[in-house]
């Protein structure tokens, strides 16, 4: 965004940027075309709707964390549609199978349980190769002692590879944010303890949290390792990046709404709040980077940046600005297209932000609007 478009905007807003998420989508369709994979949109990472037409210009398909994920990918984008849940009700299942291409389960009772519903669907089970590759990040490991996430090759019961409603397909997924190197670990710990399995299965997907379209990463690892997987079993495979997807192609604007000052402690009141528009920042937690923002103290002006909502901890960080900040300055923080929509909320009645689309013409377009009506009707 330029100086121009931050100025004209309401904040706070979302802006997505079209030309940074279509470099991205080239880039995964590459991956597609040379490898011969299925690239899903995981949805749980971005749901902006407005543009799954775009995006299906280049990917296979989308993929669901739930019914809701189910319906608006099959509604929005009409391409494959997958889902995997921990557990299903019956009646989402009842649905499911009317939506859905492939439908994963996370456990050997939850597979036999709707066995009998999902005869016209392809259908796997999530394994877990119980490789923690995560570091500190625990609360994102599906690999972490005691997870709750895929079946164990001790539980892994064989019954479910042959008759009637016999799974088609294997799926681990265990990345978060990782390059291929990471990705190319967890395989061969899988292979070691799965691929026997995978010799007549028509699948494998290897789930999301592959950073493909962050600078640096290893894309001809990624498509050699593909090939070997198609070659050596005569699988499909899919991976399911969100992330990777909008990576770097998204903004959060706001406006400093007040200077508050306790002791050596500045701190901005911004119109818009880590608490509601990007928990991300508290759960994870890490410090969004920010548009002419540096490390504390790096430059001559040094301030706490938090939000006009009550809870005292909803502070997104400390950075130094060249210049003084003043009421009705205007900040930018990057990477917001991911883990922000789709999880922002209206605790203390403060507004969601709007959704707009920053066009490769420059043009800015509004996707979306809300107001007291929304928060009402969530309660």
């Amino acid at each position: 965004m330029e100086r121009e478009e931050i100025g004209q905007v309401k904040t706070p807003c979302y802006v997505i940027d079209e030309k940074k998420l279509v470099h991205n989508l080239e880039i995964l369709q590459r991956v597609e075309q040379e490898s011969g994979c299925h690239i899903l949109l995981a949805q749980k990472a971005f749901s902006c709707y407005h543009l799954y037409p775009l995006i299906g210009q280049y990917l296979s398909g989308t993929t669901a964390s739930g019914l809701y994920e189910a319906r608006l990918g099959r509604e929005e984008m009409g391409k494959e549609n997958h889902v995997f849940a921990p557990a299903y009700k019956e009646e989402d299942i009842r649905e499911l199978v009317q939506i859905c291409d492939h439908i994963i389960f996370n456990s050997m009772a939850q597979y036999e349980k709707y066995r009998e519903l999902c005869k016209e669907v392809s259908v796997g089970i999530r394994v877990n190769p119980e490789c923690s590759t995560q570091g500190d990040h625990a609360i994102y490991d599906p690999c972490a002692p005691g997870s709750r996430l895929g079946v164990l090759k001790k539980q892994f019961e064989e019954s479910c590879l042959t008759g009637e409603g016999a799974i088609e397909g294997l799926h681990f997924h265990t990345l978060c944010e990782q390059g291929f190197q990471d990705l190319l670990v967890t395989f061969q710990a899988f292979e070691e303890k799965f691929g026997s399995y995978l010799y007549g299965l028509k699948w494998l997907n290897m789930g999301g949290g592959h950073h493909i379209t962050r600078d640096g990463y290893d894309v001809e690892g990624l498509i050699k390792l593909i090939q070997y997987i198609k070659d050596k079993y005569q699988v499909e495979v899919y991976l399911e990046p969100g992330e990777a997807i909008a990576l770097d192609a998204g903004y959060l604007v706001t406006e400093v709404m007040d200077v508050v000052q306790n002791g050596a402690v500045e701190t901005l009141i911004l119109d818009a709040s880590a608490a509601c528009h990007m928990p991300d920042v508290l759960e994870m937690p890490y410090r969004p980077p920010l548009r002419d923002g540096y490390e504390p103290d790096e430059k001559p002006h040094t301030y706490r940046l938090s939000s006009y909502t009550c809870l005292a901890g909803d502070i997104i960080g400390d950075y130094s600005f060249e210049e003084e900040k003043r009421v009705g300055d205007r900040l930018v923080f990057e990477d917001m297209a991911i883990y922000s929509m789709v999880k922002n909320n209206t605790f203390n009645g403060i507004p969601l932000p709007d959704i707009l689309l920053l066009q490769a013409d420059g043009e800015i377009q509004t996707l979306k609007t809300f107001g007291y009506e929304e928060f009402k009707r969530r309660l």
